[in-house]
């Protein structure tokens, strides 16, 4: 057993997410151990040294026979370049298994690794926020069938903080040196630093994943873990977002239609340049220059250049492309002007609801209160017991006749698993009943 795993084996002195059974604390409500435990103790070195990073297709091949011979659950962590390279691809993928050690590998000299997740059909997947890393390792080959989210899984045992070094630190004992997580990581060559972090990142995340997997057994809630773990190996990929443009942050400010159309035709323009050019879009524009441009609908270059975000660092020729897509928009007919707003299906925003239906108002009222009260009971988040845009839809449309049966369908048919069907459903009823005209 390595030192790691003998940490792991005591998660008594370690867990936060619940008291441990004989330390006195509440059972019930799972509270977090209130006795300190021994100091972390700092993470400097993987347990074999930094590996070399995989380049090549002989290399990959070779990492592809040891991790499809070795043993137990794979920690696969990936790192992206947000804030500096285009889109959200992979720069580097981080794999460790028992008997197959840790492997760095480069999708950029290696794209394809399909093979790899082949060769791994099959084998439970230990990810951190698997959601944020599914989407650049399925683009290059690597979809896994069973996961095990240790993020998800400290949120539904309850922990305060369920970042990977809080956990790694507060579970298993041991510190993350997390100062690389927002670097460049299309860089190339990776520094040494930079691939020690990576490395480590995936060096105790099966430890955590086997503490944590003790921990929700515990609180009764493996089964539940299992079916949310299930739920995301199964989704399918998202859908593109409709009108992407709509996000630019400051879009508050922008309320009439041809000040839309300026936004969307400056969103589309840096779009394009930045997909061109591999780079962040808000380093091509920022969305405070394209709201302000929106705002102003300004007439000439000159004017767009006084305006913040454009100024003396744009060259006349960036500037005549942004002040074309202000007239472009500003030349659009009427009836090709953007509305206001998404057009969304479902209940309206909540703080409406008392002006258009009191009564839906009343019962959404009495869920809140009900859901949120049983939340804390399991010692978890409210939104991972049923998200907020179920407890919403089924206050605004309930069923005719509300009864056990009836909105536990309901909750079922907007995406909830069983469990949270099996928990929600009585407060849920008894809101519903409660919020009755007498």
């Amino acid at each position: 057993m390595t030192d790691a795993r003998e940490t792991a084996a005591d998660t008594s002195l370690r867990t936060t997410g619940g008291a441990p059974p004989d330390d006195g604390g509440s059972s019930e409500t799972g509270a977090p151990n209130s006795e300190s435990g021994p100091e972390p103790i700092p993470l400097l070195e993987p347990r074999e040294g930094i590996p070399p990073v995989i380049a090549d297709e002989t290399a990959l091949a070779e990492v592809i026979a040891a991790f499809a011979a070795g043993s137990g659950p794979v920690a696969v962590d990936a790192e992206r370049a947000s804030g500096y390279r285009y889109g959200q691809r992979a720069y580097l993928v981080q794999l460790r298994r028992e008997g197959a050690g840790t492997a760095l590998i480069d999708p950029v000299a290696c794209p394809d690794l399909s093979g790899l997740g082949e060769a791994l059909s099959g084998v439970e997947w230990v990810l951190h926020a698997a959601t944020q890393d599914l989407p650049c390792l399925r683009e290059i080959g690597m979809v896994p069938n069973r996961l095990f989210d240790t993020e998800l899984a400290g949120r539904l045992a309850g922990f305060p903080r369920v970042g990977l070094g809080a956990m790694v630190e507060g579970v298993l004992g041991f510190v993350l040196e997390k100062g690389h997580s927002a670097v460049d990581w299309s860089t190339r060559p990776l520094p040494e630093p930079w691939l020690r972090y990576a490395a480590l990142d995936v060096e105790l995340l099966v430890d955590l994943r086997d503490a944590l997997e003790k921990e929700l057994d515990r609180q009764g809630k493996l089964e539940w873990a299992q079916q949310e773990f299930d739920a995301i190996a199964s989704a399918p990929p998202p859908e593109p977002r409709k009108d992407p443009w709509r996000r630019t942050s400051g879009m508050h400010k922008v309320r009439r239609r041809r000040q839309l159309a300026v936004v969307r035709e400056l969103w589309e323009t840096r779009d394009g340049i930045a997909q061109r050019r591999d780079v962040s879009p808000g380093k091509v524009l920022s969305d405070a220059a394209i709201v302000e441009a929106a705002l102003s609908l300004p007439a000439t270059v000159q004017a767009l250049a006084a305006l913040n975000g454009f100024g003396h660092r744009a060259g006349r020729r960036q500037l005549e492309q942004w002040q074309a897509a202000v007239d472009r928009a500003k030349a659009l007919p009427d009836v090709q002007l953007p509305q206001p707003g998404l057009q969304v299906t479902g209940p309206p925003p909540p703080r409406a609801w008392a002006d258009k239906d009191p009564a839906a108002a009343a019962r959404l009222t009495a869920a809140r209160a009900a859901v949120s009260a049983l939340a804390e009971q399991l010692n978890m988040p409210q939104e991972n017991l049923v998200t907020p845009d179920t407890v919403r839809r089924v206050c605004w449309e309930p069923p005719n006749v509300v009864n056990a049966e009836s909105v536990g369908a309901a909750l079922t048919g907007y995406g909830a698993r069983s469990w949270q069907v099996e928990q929600v459903t009585p407060v849920l009823v008894a809101a519903l009943v409660a919020a009755l005209p007498a």
